[in-house]
């Protein structure tokens, strides 16, 4: 039986289910990389603080740099010869023990597996994050191209799932991009407190060898180094935060995927699926089902189940490090998949729809939408708002008792519900010049969603050139 790397104070071995209950190397094992990476860094510079010498820090780089190879050569064989080791750090520090001896035993010295995990965990999710940047701003880059495709194709707005007033298709595309931008800011913004290294805290006390921590936190590309040692090792704030921010976007996902999977029915028909992102029935052959958006608004619970478990394991824990803590992988790691492959097949699926454009046309023709625009052209011939609402709703129940639109009214059926219109009524409640007429800061005209489609494509050039690599 192999010794415990941390045996010591007892000689008795533990007991099996123990010693499966505890491990974690079967969903750590993608740290990996970052272990050998930070190993690295610390080697150099316990070189530098001249607590182990050259000689050492050749062997142990030699050594780490065999496993890396090896690791890359055969990941599975690799993971399957060490399956019983307790984590990856465990693993990677006994495979360099079998490799180069004396020299391994050194590498732990000013280190704690507390700060060692931390520091793991915190660069493996630097670059989940910098992914999940990336994945959102070609998911932003699709919605503008809808937007310029579909900025004239007009459709009905809906509150309470009820026609509302007519909108562009373009101008709805916009209102997805600020939500996803709002979900790029929010990873921008955690990447910040995420980028902090906590190498050198130690278990919780830090440690009486004189370290250099500004070394690995240059060598690591951390931005900073955290200023506390107890904080240091039991902080998990930027898992909750990246659950957080990954729960909000796969929210706004799921709404997105509720809307496509209504446009995509018999009963709205607005959008037709394209057969390579669609699935059938194996019983009735009419079918064409949107899975696609199905499985991101069910997998959205998924990740919000994750974020809801890492606050539950946080809320009860004293400073410094406890066992608990281990439960914040597995989650953060399943979110951070379900995420990404989430975000590229909606990409993918958006760039294949293709609008029905008459359907569009003529529901947004349907349902009264010019009905505020009739009540605005009574407002701006002075009358008050809540004057001209009353007479345009009589209007409404008059067009339904009598089968009628509004378009439709004579002059005199207008007068007989308010003095004040005149022949130009049905000029104002057109519905294209409804939609036209909109040109407020944030508005549906055609011509204002043009103006933000061109400010959101400088936005996207200056995040792109400023995405941290």
């Amino acid at each position: 039986m192999k010794q415990k790397l941390w045996a010591g104070r007892s000689e008795q071995s533990t007991d099996k289910l123990l010693d499966i209950f505890n491990a974690s190397f079967r969903f750590d094992f993608r740290l990996w990389p970052f272990d050998i990476e930070a190993s690295k860094a610390h080697a150099i510079m316990l070189c530098e603080c001249q607590i182990i010498n050259e000689q050492n820090l050749k062997e142990i780089l030699e050594g780490l740099n065999s496993i890396e190879t090896e690791i890359l050569k055969d990941e599975k064989a690799w993971f399957m010869a060490r399956q019983d080791e307790e984590d990856i750090h465990m693993a990677i520090e006994r495979r360099l023990t079998e490799l180069i001896g004396d020299s391994a035993r050194k590498l732990h010295t000013a280190r704690s597996r507390n700060d060692q995990v931390a520091t793991d965990l915190r660069l493996w999710l630097r670059r989940e994050n910098i992914e999940n940047q990336k994945l959102l701003i070609n998911l932003r880059q699709t919605f503008l191209e809808l937007a310029e495709r579909d900025c004239a194709q007009i459709m009905p707005g809906y509150t309470h799932l009820q026609r509302a007033q007519p909108i562009s298709v373009g101008h709805h595309w916009l209102a997805h991009y600020e939500r996803f931008s709002r979900d790029f800011a929010r990873f921008t913004e955690i990447y910040k407190r995420l980028n902090c290294n906590p190498l050198g805290a130690g278990a919780l006390a830090g440690t009486t060898y004189k370290i250099n921590r500004l070394s690995t936190t240059k060598a690591l590309n951390f931005a900073e180094t955290c200023r506390n040692s107890l904080d240091a090792v039991s902080d998990r704030d930027f898992v909750a935060e990246h659950q957080f921010a990954s729960g909000l976007l796969m929210v706004h996902l799921s709404q997105l995927s509720e809307e496509l999977i209504l446009w995509a029915s018999e009963e709205f028909k607005f959008i037709e699926l394209d057969n390579r992102f669609a699935t059938g029935s194996s019983m009735m052959p009419q079918k064409k089902n949107p899975d696609i958006p199905e499985l991101i608004r069910g997998k959205a619970g998924r990740v919000l189940g994750n974020l809801q478990a890492i606050l539950i394991v946080l809320k009860g824990l004293p400073i410094a490090y406890n066992k608990d803590l281990q439960e914040d992988k597995e989650g953060l790691f399943d979110t951070c998949e379900t995420v990404q492959i989430c975000l590229k097949i909606m990409n993918s699926f958006l760039q294949s729809l293709k609008l029905n454009h008459d359907t569009l046309t003529k529901a947004a023709l349907q349902g009264f939408m010019n009905a505020t625009d009739a009540a605005d052209y009574l407002v701006k011939k002075g009358v008050s708002f809540r004057e001209a609402y009353y007479a345009v709703g009589k209007a409404v129940q008059y067009c339904l008792a009598q089968n009628k639109i509004l378009n439709n009214l004579t002059i005199e059926e207008w007068q007989s519900f308010h003095e004040m219109f005149t022949a130009d009524v049905q000029e104002s409640i057109q519905i294209f010049n409804c939609l036209e007429n909109r040109e407020s800061l944030g508005g549906t005209s055609p011509t204002r969603v043009r103006e933000e489609i061109g400010k959101a494509w400088e936005q996207l050039k200056k995040e792109i050139a400023n995405l941290t690599d």
